[in-house]
């Protein structure tokens, strides 16, 4: 793939100042054939000045263009830019034809044929600058527009769009113009789908997905609908401005590369959120907090959306930190705070202690390539956490009236941080601006070490602080049970402020068991307990009380180890006495994985990763053993999991395998049949007659995704050279496509096998980054975070790294990930060392 022309911000302030952008008309035709579709587009506009511009589209071919009814000559087209001499001041109509190439790897029009029943859909993901690839744009967020789709179709199509969509006969659909959006939120998703629809105060809303999913779709549409309806309800008591377009729509899309997308009235999302197999209750609010997450995008995004990409935390922190706690406020999911601060926090922390930080709000993002590094933890986790203290800070009342303010001043209009921290100030009398250098302008985590004073009667908590940002914490201060040995009770809960302007006060009573700064999670900071909490936390964790400070506790014990400061083999052994104890799915399933992939796969030598297993085996047996009388299905499928995950010896779990279930339950379902056989193939005890019969029981995407999960993981010379190939091999015609990518490079490295693979680590660097720079930036997120070696913690691997990173001038997406990864390498080979 030729690399083309990435906009730069100043090139979008000229435009912006020299352009009016008022319609697309565009009309799209999806009959031409399996790898092309046409695209016609008309754009009406006005020029403030006489000038010379651009206009982008990606086309396979294009065929004419016209200005003001002139003809242009196509053969300008210099990469993705179209130029446009001698524009005179005033009205202008361009007429773009072109024949455009349908995508496999998630960007732009994506095309996808189902393997189960042979139907085939198509659906856009147009953000950040991929509407190029689908219709010519004038392509910048703050040249908004109304847009007006039209869509050939095959007969037995359903074409959805941002607006409610009609069939005029002959597969031609029509959609509803839309209000001023911006170029990367226009959206199509055409195919059978597979619909169930109602109405809510007077607006259409349904939720749709491929026909061979519609029976899971169909069980779970009741949840769906009930948190849709029910968030969408907390909102417009929120928000005094009214949700803004004719519809909502939620279409669950094959091979989605993002979580979701927030198209205005038609929200994509990955179809895994279509559940074909057992989930946790913590999984399906992890679903329902991505509906919330979007949804809140229809104000912040859509109907306020940021003028230059510098500010895309306008966008996703504010989703961030509403869905997370519009779901706390409107649906059964009420604790999911602490889901985030195990899950989504230390994202964040981990993203801000690379080489690759940024401020939450950045402000040299020069151009859209920049742009695209920075949808990462910081952007959202780091920024939702900001929110959070804001809140604390400021007070809801009054962030809320500030929020309003906003949408009020900018409603279908474009905003820069400025306007948002000046809407924010009209409502307080706190120094928001202040706020706002301190937290968003900055990078890097600060940490909050405890230390505490005890004397007769009396005690006194010291806060000291590495960094420079003001926080508000909660402290909470718990005795041991007398009745209880194992258990905490909490003596109280107070607020203080960090930095101190005056000394700390002495608290009366004998000194706590446990002091928990930070304990409701409300602040951005690395957390260091004194001496005797960390004693305490270490040998009675399960005992503290309430789920979201034993979050707290769980993080402050990862960044221990991932600073060196706690024995891998402590971690692992601490989760190995307290896990069985905990009740809540998202600690569970948190700290398994911290323990599974970074402590037994990184953090211990090759020679400890044995014990390790072990250690997890048993852990997973106990709990097990603990949910045997049925009344904890979440648990009990996490303990599965990861007990095949683990698995040392491939007796226990190739006997659940043929017998379909495990003792006591539950059956194998889909997943759980790939997740067995993917452990068997890493351990050499299964092979490929296994593998494709267990894909003719499951053809459908899912199982090709298993099966070249499992190939890939096959401890076999020509298995691993068929993979390679197949992800690394230079044949257009025989790509993956991202998702295959993905599980084929998930299958491929395993600590087991280092000797196995051990070539295919120098060969790495250079392979990545030719696939990246033939196939873009979509699978060049994918190679960076799938397919690299990350089990080989040695110099030699990071020094291979950095010289790929000197010489080999990696595309900014790799580049971006493999700056990640060796830092990642780098803090592993620490720890060991340690």
């Amino acid at each position: 793939m030729a690399r083309m022309s990435v906009l730069t911000r100043d090139e979008a302030q000229n435009r912006a100042q020299l352009l009016d952008v008022h319609r697309y008309t565009v009309e799209l035709d999806l009959t031409t054939g399996d790898e092309t579709f046409d695209s016609r587009t008309l754009i009406r506009f006005s020029a403030r000045t006489d000038a010379d511009t651009f206009v982008e589209i990606k086309p396979a071919e294009l065929r004419s263009v016209t200005l003001d009814g002139q003809p242009l000559d196509a053969a300008t087209l210099d990469g993705n830019r179209l130029p446009l001499k001698n524009l005179a001041a005033g009205e202008h109509e361009l007429r773009v034809d072109a024949s455009m190439r349908y995508s496999r790897t998630g960007e732009g029009m994506h095309r996808f044929t189902d393997p189960t029943d042979g139907e085939t859909y198509v659906y856009t993901q147009l953000f950040l600058d991929d509407v190029q690839r689908v219709f010519a744009a004038f392509d910048q967020p703050d040249l908004k527009a109304v847009f007006e789709l039209g869509v050939t179709a095959p007969q037995h199509w359903t074409v959805l769009a941002n607006g409610v969509t009609e069939h005029t006969g002959g597969g031609v659909w029509r959609a509803a113009p839309t209000p001023l959006i911006s170029t990367y939120l226009v959206a199509v998703a055409a195919g059978p789908w597979h619909s169930v629809r109602t109405e809510h105060r007077g607006l259409p809303f349904g939720i749709h997905c491929r026909r061979s999913l519609a029976p899971y779709l169909d069980a779970d549409a009741d949840e769906l609908l009930d948190i849709t309806r029910a968030c969408f309800d907390r909102y417009h008591e929120k928000f005094e401005e009214p949700y803004p377009f004719d519809s909502y729509d939620q279409a669950f899309v094959p091979e989605f590369n993002a979580g979701a997308m927030e198209n205005p009235g038609l929200v994509t999302f990955r179809d895994e959120f279509v559940y074909r197999s057992a989930v946790t209750d913590t999984e399906r609010q992890t679903r329902a907090m991505v509906v919330a997450h979007e949804m809140a995008h229809m104000w912040f995004g859509d109907l306020v959306t940021l003028t230059w990409w510098d500010d895309i935390w306008l966008n996703e922190s504010f989703a961030e930190y509403m869905g997370y706690q519009t779901l706390t406020e409107a649906t059964r999911f009420t604790d999911t705070w602490t889901d985030f601060g195990v899950t989504r926090k230390p994202w964040g922390y981990d993203a801000d202690q690379r080489p690759s930080t940024h401020p939450v709000a950045p402000e040299n993002v020069q151009d859209t390539a920049s742009a695209l590094l920075n949808f990462d933890g910081i952007s959202y986790a780091k920024g939702a956490s900001a929110l959070r203290q804001l809140v604390a800070w400021l007070g809801e009342k009054d962030f809320l009236a500030g929020i309003n303010t906003h949408f009020r001043r900018h409603r279908f209009g474009n905003a820069r941080l400025a306007d948002f921290i000046d809407s924010l100030a009209s409502a307080t009398e706190r120094d928001v601006h202040a706020w706002a250098d301190a937290w968003l302008r900055t990078t890097g985590v600060d940490t909050l070490t405890a230390s505490v004073d005890s004397r007769p009667g009396q005690w006194t908590l010291a806060l000291d602080r590495t960094g420079e940002r003001p926080h508000r914490v909660t402290v909470g201060v718990y005795d041991r049970d007398l009745h209880d040995g194992r258990s905490l009770l909490l003596r109280e809960r107070y607020e203080t402020d960090v930095p101190q302007d005056t000394a700390p006060e002495p608290h009366t009573g004998t000194r706590p068991a446990l002091v928990v700064p930070n304990d409701l999670d409300l602040t951005y900071a690395k957390i260091r307990l004194d001496d005797t909490s960390l004693e305490t936390v270490l040998r009675g964790l399960s005992g503290i009380p309430d789920t979201l400070t034993r979050a707290v506790v769980w993080n402050t014990l990862r960044d221990m180890v991932r600073d060196g400061e706690l024995a891998p083999a402590d971690h692992l052994a601490t989760a190995a006495a307290h896990l069985p104890e905990e009740t809540d799915l998202a600690l569970v399933q948190g700290v398994l994985a911290f323990a599974s992939v970074h402590i037994a796969g990184r953090y211990l030598t090759p020679d400890q990763r044995p014990a390790a297993l072990a250690t997890l085996t048993e852990l997973c047996r106990d709990l097990i053993r603990r949910t045997e009388d049925g009344d904890h299905p979440g648990l009990r499928l996490i303990a599965v999991r990861h007990r095949i995950d683990t698995a040392a010896h491939p007796d226990a779990i190739a006997a659940w395998l043929a017998e379909g279930i495990v003792p006591g339950g539950p059956e194998l379902d889909p997943e759980l049949r790939w997740r067995v056989l993917a452990r068997l193939a890493v351990l050499g005890a299964t092979d490929e007659a296994a593998i494709a019969a267990e894909l003719e029981r499951d053809p459908s995407a899912t199982g090709q995704e298993g099966a070249a999960r499992c190939r890939a993981a096959l401890p076999d010379e020509d298995a691993k050279a068929r993979a390679w190939d197949a992800m690394f091999g230079s044949d257009d015609r025989a790509d993956l496509s991202n998702y295959l990518f993905t599980a084929t490079a998930q299958g491929f490295w395993q600590p087991e096998q280092a000797d196995l693979v051990r070539p295919y680590v120098s060969r790495y660097f250079k392979d990545a980054v030719a696939v990246a720079a033939r196939r873009g930036p979509a699978i060049a997120e994918a190679a960076g975070r799938w397919a690299f070696p990350a089990h080989a913690v040695d110099a030699e691997t990071l020094k291979l790294g950095e010289k790929c990173l000197r010489k080999a001038d990696p595309i900014p997406a790799l580049r971006r990930k493999l700056v990640d990864q060796l830092d990642d390498l780098g803090r592993a080979l620490r720890v060991q060392q340690a």
